[in-house]
C-alpha cells in the first residue's frame, strides 16, 4: 500500500510539475521599411522582375524554434524594375487586371504557416497556405533565419505556380498554340525579412 500512494505522490508530483513548465513564446513583428519581397516571372521570350510590399505580418517562436508566422501582402503595391516609363505602366497594369491577379477585387494575398521542421541551426523546411484571388493552396519552402541585437532575419525563395490559384493569362496550362507568346506558370518570389519583438 505504502509503495501505491509513493506511485501515486510521484505521478502527481510529475503532472502538476510539467503543468507549470514555463514555454517561451514570442512573435516578432514585420519591419515593412526593412523588409522586402522581389518577384520574377518567365515566358519564352524572357522575364520580368520587380518588387511587392507586405502589409502586415509575424514570426512566431516557442523556445527559441520558428514555430509559425502569418502574413499579407499589399498586392496593389505590385512594381517592376527592369522596364521603365510607359512600358513600364503597361505591364503593371495588365499584373493589376483581371488577366492577373485581379487587385481591385482582390487586394491582399495571405500566407499562413501551418508546419515547421527544423533542419539544423536557424535553417527550417515549411508548409504554409498561400492565397491569391480566394484560392488558398499548399506551398512549400525552405528558410535560413539569423538571430541579433533581438531582431530575427529570415529569408526564403518561394516558387509558385500561379495556374493554381486561376491566373490563366498566357498559360499553356489554359490555353493550347500560344508558341512564344507563352508565359509559364511558375513565378520566384525572394523573401527577406527582418523583424523585432
Amino acid at each position: 500500500m505504502k509503495q501505491f500512494f509513493g506511485l501515486f505522490a510521484l505521478a502527481a508530483t510529475l503532472v502538476l510539475g510539467s503543468a507549470f513548465v514555463a514555454i517561451s513564446a514570442l512573435t516578432y513583428n514585420v519591419d515593412l521599411e526593412k523588409s522586402t519581397v522581389n518577384w520574377k516571372g518567365y515566358k519564352v521570350t524572357g522575364s520580368h522582375e520587380g518588387t511587392i510590399d507586405i502589409k502586415s505580418g509575424g514570426l512566431e517562436y516557442t523556445d527559441g524554434l520558428l514555430t509559425g508566422g502569418t502574413f499579407e501582402i499589399d498586392m496593389t503595391t505590385i512594381t517592376t524594375t527592369d522596364l521603365k516609363g510607359g512600358a513600364a505602366q503597361k505591364l503593371i497594369g495588365h499584373l493589376n487586371s483581371e488577366d492577373f491577379f485581379g487587385v481591385e477585387k482582390y487586394p491582399t494575398a495571405k500566407l499562413v504557416i501551418t508546419n515547421v521542421s527544423p533542419q539544423g541551426p536557424g535553417r527550417y523546411k515549411v508548409t504554409a497556405d498561400l492565397t491569391i484571388k480566394e484560392t488558398t493552396k499548399a506551398i512549400k519552402f525552405t528558410t535560413t533565419t539569423t538571430e541579433a541585437d533581438g531582431m530575427i532575419t529570415a529569408k526564403a525563395d518561394i516558387q509558385v505556380d500561379r495556374s493554381e490559384y486561376n491566373v490563366k493569362y498566357g498559360s499553356g496550362t489554359f490555353f493550347g498554340n500560344l508558341g512564344d507568346k507563352t508565359i509559364y506558370d511558375e513565378f520566384d518570389l525572394s523573401v527577406n525579412l527582418v523583424a523585432s519583438k
